[in-house]
């Protein structure tokens, strides 16, 4: 920035040792004309002595140049233009002088009645702007509300102005430092040097100004109370750029500081309180954000119901017992608080530096939250009781969403965990392994679920399926689900088919629930619509796997001898409940040994985690695990979520089996007369010879009855028997006919009608299943060591 004409001079434009003089006789001839006075009008002294001053001013009205006046006129200048020129005018007293009337004085040897006079000229914009200079120096000592204090080069105070004085309070303050004007001195603005005496060594020594540095203290005048001053710092120096000092600026900004401090605790708070639903951890971030900010020391005293996840109830309660959260990592300490340590309204207490504040939310007492306040000795303004009482208002609602967080968190395990499977069947056909991980975010548990559902003919149903949305809503969901996919399952349908019956039952739910009001209101979304589900069959007679899906993670598949992991592609239908392609069922032929990983989207999705990324990964896991499957079923986890999930995740691991053929025998029949007779005889032989003696009667019966069913009835299609030795023994006839038989009471004078009855009686279960061909009925009888007792009508 250029330099300001006049600033910093002593002297102004119209002094004596500056100004252009012209010395006027009586009758204002100009007697005597400076080399100023040619150099600022153009004239010599030869063209001017003599000649009357008036000639040079070109004011239509010339003022009257009387001692002791200034004037503001227009002078010619030689080269014809006007010149704006300040004029003092002083009266001349010299030698040989005789008193006039008028108090002034003449010339020597000059006649007149008036006295000489030296007129003292400048450029008139020259002498204004020294002027407002000169008022603004003398401003800013006298009525400026900027503080300002100058210290020498001993960083030692040589002036203050009138506002430093007044704000400070009446001191003597020459000779002090800059840390020895207040108490309990700090710089608050971050980065800077500890004291205000490093800042100005600074300042002095390099010459750069600092701006704005935050101070805080008590001064002289509030020895009690803090204040808050912005003060800005720059080097004071002579014409020839030496150092002379650094002046001080200082604004007292306490209130509006204050303010802002306080309303970027209060955001602070409403960012950093809460963040998760665990009540210890919301009072240690409380106390985080609370201290030293705004008070020196928090405590957080809570009933002991909150921790409980139980809903306090207000009353009058002599003793109430509440547990002390520090703001660290201390254990907490349990402490007996009576109903009248909890008070009513915010207010101080009567011990100085201490404020109390309920917790409380829709009238319910949840503790009480304890300011403390070491070296304050007066009272709280309203402006820290109204931060107070929104601060803590703030804590009541995290702490009131962590308790009932909490309480349906745990509802939530406890149903959710009540609808999943606690233990897998022992089955022949696989070998099961799984892992189920809830959320672990404020989202809280959620719909994933898995099951294993044995089925007839030693086949097995493999479910895993993931419910939209978390919390009591979607486990009770999932248990919905869960429960009509294990009826479907029972009916032994194919697994596009059950999606499809899945998807009719969701749909036609989500319909229904949309026209239901309870107490007038209309209840919330059904959770099942956008629901994925995967549904696979594995039959370890034949070694294939016959899978659909509905908007489910395609499953992974382990070769046993290799370990390449493929993901098929099974035909893809969008989610239950949302209609649109039909479902599809894909088969697929799995070796004896090979492995099957079943997953919700929440094992290879989220928000930081790249799919493709997650899914290599997951190959690189399955496809070198040598241990068991629990083992891969942890070392997969540990992978993919070595962190709290932020999603529900299942993980179902299947190893395939196969029965062998010493398991499994299979008899082709003609549609006959004879057949069943050679049905049971090729029954008989083999229940033998699998040393199952015991079961060869009931066996005939059940084959007997079956296959002479599916003569009377199929028609003439092919008919097979096929005996399967597992847990039980299974006796299958399939048809080529489409009408299952019923069970019924035959009369007393029937002829017939009692087979099917005979056969229930006599075997476990027994049931019909439909191939693309025909059906299948099946029965399984338990093994001697464990039959029923055999019931026989009377």
């Amino acid at each position: 920035m250029s330099e300001i004409p006049g600033f910093g001079e002593r002297q102004g434009p119209l002094d004596m040792s500056r100004a252009a003089t012209a010395v006027l006789d009586g009758a204002g001839r100009v007697g005597g004309w400076s080399p100023a006075a040619a150099e600022l009008l153009g004239y010599g002294a030869s063209e001017v002595l003599g000649r009357k001053f008036a000639d040079l001013v070109t004011d239509a009205a010339a003022p009257e140049f009387s001692p002791g006046m200034r004037h503001v006129i227009r002078l010619r200048h030689r080269d014809g233009h006007s010149e704006r020129a300040a004029v003092v005018v002083l009266a001349l007293s010299l030698g040989g002088e005789k008193p006039d009337g008028d108090g002034g004085s003449s010339l020597s040897g000059v006649v007149g009645t008036r006295p000489a006079r030296l007129l003292a000229m400048a450029e008139a914009g020259e002498t204004e702007q020294w002027n407002a200079l000169q008022s603004m120096l003398r401003g800013l000592a006298t009525r400026s509300p900027i503080g300002l204090a100058i210290y020498d080069t001993r960083l030692r105070v040589v002036w203050t102005n009138a506002a430093l004085y007044e704000e400070m309070g009446p001191a003597d303050y020459a000779g002090f430092g800059p840390d020895d004007m207040v108490t309990h001195g700090v710089i608050v603005s971050p980065g800077m040097p500890d004291t205000l005496e490093e800042v100005i060594g600074e300042v002095l020594t390099t010459g750069q100004p600092v701006i704005e540095l935050y101070y805080r203290g008590r001064p002289p005048s509030t020895p009690d109370r803090d204040r808050i001053w912005s003060c800005s710092y720059y080097r004071l120096e002579d014409p020839a750029g030496s150092p002379l000092g650094v002046c001080e600026e200082t604004v007292d900004i306490t209130e509006r500081y204050l303010a802002q401090q306080r309303l970027d605790l209060l955001v602070r708070a409403g960012r950093s309180v809460g963040t998760t639903l665990d009540t210890r951890r919301t009072a240690r971030e409380f106390a985080a954000v609370t201290t030293p900010w705004f008070a020196d020391a928090v405590t957080v005293d809570l009933l002991e119901t909150v921790l409980h996840s139980d809903r306090s109830r207000p009353g009058a309660v002599p003793e109430i017992r509440m547990v002390r959260l520090w703001p660290h990592e201390e254990p907490p300490a349990v402490s007996t608080i009576t109903a009248d340590d909890c008070p009513a309204t915010v207010r101080p207490v009567h011990e100085p530096g201490l404020l109390t504040v309920p917790l409380r939310t829709e009238g319910t007492d949840l503790g009480i939250v304890s300011f403390v306040w070491e070296h304050r000795t007066d009272p709280l303004d309203e402006g820290e009781l109204a931060v107070a009482s929104e601060l803590v208002a703030r804590l009541s609602v995290c702490i009131d969403n962590a308790r009932r967080y909490a309480r349906e968190h745990a509802a939530a395990l406890v149903l959710q965990r009540s609808l999943l499977p606690r233990l897998l069947p022992q089955l022949s056909a696989v070998e099961l392994a799984y892992r189920y991980l809830p959320a672990d975010s404020r989202a809280g548990v959620g719909g994933d679920w898995f099951d294993v559902i044995p089925l007839s003919g030693t086949r097995v149903g493999l479910v895993v399926g993931d419910v939209v949305g978390h919390g009591l809503s979607a486990a009770a969901t999932m248990g919905r689900l869960r429960t009509s996919v294990r009826v479907l399952a029972r009916m032994d349908l194919a697994p596009d088919e059950l999606l499809a019956r899945l998807d009719d039952l969701v749909t036609q739910g989500g319909n229904e629930r949309a026209a239901v009001r309870i107490e007038g209101e209309e209840l919330p979304e059904d959770e099942a619509l956008g629901v994925t589900c995967l549904y696979a069959v594995y039959d370890p007679v034949s070694g294939t796997c016959t899978m659909a899906r509905a908007g489910h993670p395609l499953p992974a598949v382990v070769d046993p001898d290799d370990g390449t992991v493929t993901f098929p592609e099974l035909p893809s239908a969008p989610p239950l409940g949302l209609g649109g392609l039909p479902f599809e069922s894909a088969e697929l032929a799995i070796p004896p040994g090979g492995l099957l990983a079943l997953f919700t989207d929440g094992l290879v999705q989220g928000r930081d985690r790249d799919v493709d990324e997650q899914l290599a990964a997951l190959s690189a896991v399955l496809s070198h695990s040598t241990g068991t499957l629990d083992d891969l079923c942890d070392e997969v986890v540990g992978t993919l979520l070595p962190g709290p999930a932020e999603d529900d995740a299942a993980l179902l691991l299947v190893r395939t089996r196969l029965l062998g053929q010493q398991q499994v025998a299979v008899w082709e029949l003609t549609a006959d007369r004879q057949a069943a007779g050679r049905a049971r005889a090729g029954a008989s032989d083999q229940v033998r010879a699998w040393g199952l003696d015991d079961l060869v009667f009931t066996t005939e019966l059940v084959v007997s009855e079956l296959v002479t069913n599916a003569i009377r009835y199929a028609g003439a299609g092919p008919i097979q028997l096929r005996l399967i030795r597992d847990k039980t023994l299974i006796c299958e006839v399939s048809d080529s006919g489409h009408t299952s038989p019923h069970m019924r009471h035959a009369a007393g004078d029937d002829e017939g009608g009692r087979g099917l009855f005979i056969v229930a009686q006599i075997t476990q279960q027994w049931g019909t299943r439909y191939t693309a061909t025909g059906k299948i009925i099946w029965a399984e009888q338990a093994m001697p060591s464990v039959r029923r007792p055999t019931a026989f009508p009377s």
